[in-house]
């Protein structure tokens, strides 16, 4: 159920100078009626960014993820798509190579191999017959008459074997153009097998076609635009020290009262209700009609005095309400609401009342405040310890806002298209950083985990968090580009002491980790958190307080 907006936008911020192995989460809400403004891509309610990087771990290598994607990528010399080995494996005759570009910074490599190439492939495989098999009437390792060995292996076996000599031979001939720019792993032989097959078979002769992705071309809109932006960063009041400490005092206080049944009136601000809430679309003419399941709940527990974080007119609506009756009512969901598909929609809501608590509480005073916070003995000194705390969490607030207000405006400025292999490559790191906190989170079964690793529920987030994950690919190798163009660098001993520092934690954790690939996102997000403090020093920066 949604019927809350959080103005504030947020962005994943993988750069933040944390640990990897940290088992700090960010903050998450329970109730049903927040909005899923800001960051959902973890597929759960963030009112702050995240602070943890996205860890790799054997949850992640369950579901085929690894590697830093960025790094990957972005560097200046990507590694080799296949294991080269043209210098020792001359061919017999060159290789017709045409190189074609294709959608998503990809290449198509159509790829012609001389006869001449393919009978000499063909000559190898049958050698390697003559050794293996034990030909009746010849010594093993001894010629065999070409017509007795491929009868006795048979002729489909000697066919498919060759086919995948030559392609094994020639491809890293083929790739030749493209050293230096593929990416790794990235290579699909687009033509099929039993099409090779046939066409070798009758002409002695290949042709097949490849597609391999290449390191992607990042273009700004505006050339060094990002050396003097004017960066807008909306903070919500929520994040206000002082509000923030005072509605901790009022959650702590209640949390000290006694609920008590209403038996003698309706609902008022300050009570609890438990609730059943429906809602149904209401077109132009006044007519109902879908339901809405994201503004629908059962048993729903609401605290009127979080009222104002609702939709508009909510509260108002059911207020007088008592136990065992019910209010319909229409409202309209405003243009700033995060669900694009309900904006200004009206709708009719219809709210069953289960059940009306008031809370019996204590009086406010020096008495409680040990309950209130341990270890303090005034009131006063509850306040100001919470003050404190919520002024630390400000200003962490402001910071983790003004990074991602940059991050989001470096986005902006470039195109990019993204190779398919990157954003697959990308987007299983993600999922098993989701999968590696849920684990942490609750205990699961086999079954569960073999569930939540599977081709199905990995392929469906990549599906539902594509936007997501391309823009977080953007931005890293927006980043990426900067830190290579203004020469920034980070010193060889916080690498070694940010990774010393990590391994330590993936350790006391007990999760299995890879030191390189560890090592490679330590070096992502020192680069990050090296771009971020060069921009913010160039940078006119404006803050803006939404309610």
């Amino acid at each position: 159920m949604e019927l809350c907006v959080i103005s504030s936008t947020t962005t994943i911020n993988p750069f933040h100078s944390c640990r990897l192995g940290s088992s700090r989460r960010p903050f998450q809400s329970d109730s049903l009626l927040l909005s899923r403004d800001g960051c959902s891509f973890n597929g759960r309610l963030l009112k702050k960014p995240i602070k943890k990087p996205l860890e790799l771990s054997c949850a992640a290598k369950k579901i085929g993820g690894g590697g830093v994607a960025r790094r990957e990528a972005a560097s200046t010399k990507a590694p080799p798509a296949v294991e080269p080995s043209v210098k020792d494996d001359k061919l017999p005759a060159e290789l017709q190579v045409t190189e074609t570009k294709a959608p998503n910074s990809s290449v198509k490599l159509s790829v012609e191999v001389p006869a001449i190439v393919c009978e000499d492939c063909y000559q190898r495989v049958l050698t390697e017959f003559m050794k293996m098999a034990k030909v009746p009437g010849f010594r093993p390792g001894k010629r065999v008459p070409e017509n007795i060995i491929v009868g006795f292996v048979g002729r489909p076996y000697v066919l498919r074997a060759t086919v995948e000599s030559i392609l094994k031979r020639t491809l890293p001939h083929a790739m030749e153009s493209v050293t230096g720019k593929a990416l790794k792993d990235s290579i699909q032989i687009v033509s099929t097998f039993p099409e090779m097959e046939k066409a070798y078979s009758q002409l002695k002769t290949l042709s097949y076609e490849v597609v391999v992705d290449v390191v992607p071309e990042l273009k700004w809109s505006t050339e060094n635009g990002y050396k003097d932006m004017k960066v807008v960063v909306e903070l919500g009041d929520e994040i206000d020290a002082k509000k923030a400490s005072e509605r901790q005092l009022r959650q702590k206080y209640k949390s000290l009262g006694a609920l008590k049944i209403v038996t003698d009136r309706g609902l008022q601000v300050g009570d609890l209700a438990v609730i059943d809430i429906s809602a149904t679309t209401i077109d132009e003419e006044g007519t109902t009609g879908e339901s809405i399941p994201d503004a629908e709940s059962k048993g729903f527990h609401f605290d009127t005095e979080e009222g104002n974080r609702l939709l508009p007119g909510f509260l108002d609506s059911i207020l007088g309400i008592r136990a065992g009756e019910s209010k319909s009512f229409s409202l309209v969901f405003p243009e700033s609401w995060k669900q694009e598909s309900l904006r200004g929609q009206r709708a009719q809501f219809t709210v069953d009342c289960k059940e009306l608590f008031y809370r019996d509480l204590p009086t406010l005073d020096d008495s409680l405040a040990d309950k209130l916070l341990p270890g303090c003995t005034t009131l006063k000194e509850v306040e100001e310890t919470l003050t404190k705390r919520c002024q630390e969490m400000e200003e962490e607030a402001k910071e983790q806002a003004t990074d991602n207000a940059i991050l989001e405006q470096i986005r902006n400025m470039v195109e990019v298209e993204i190779p398919q292999s990157l954003f697959e490559e990308q987007g299983r790191q993600f999922y098993g950083a989701r999968l590696l906190e849920i684990q942490g989170n609750m205990k699961l079964t086999e079954e569960q985990l073999a569930s939540l690793s599977s081709q199905k529920s990995v392929n469906e987030f990549l599906e539902t968090q594509r936007e997501s994950i391309t823009n977080i690919i953007k931005q890293n190798l927006a980043v990426g580009d900067i830190f290579k163009r203004e020469n920034l660098e980070f010193s060889t001993d916080e690498l070694v002491k940010e990774v010393e520092n990590s391994v330590t934690e993936f350790k006391k954790h007990k999760q299995e980790y890879d030191e390189e690939r560890v090592k490679d996102q330590v070096q992502e997000i020192l680069e990050g958190a090296k771009v971020l403090e060069w921009l913010k020093e160039r940078a006119e920066i404006q803050y803006i307080t939404t309610s």
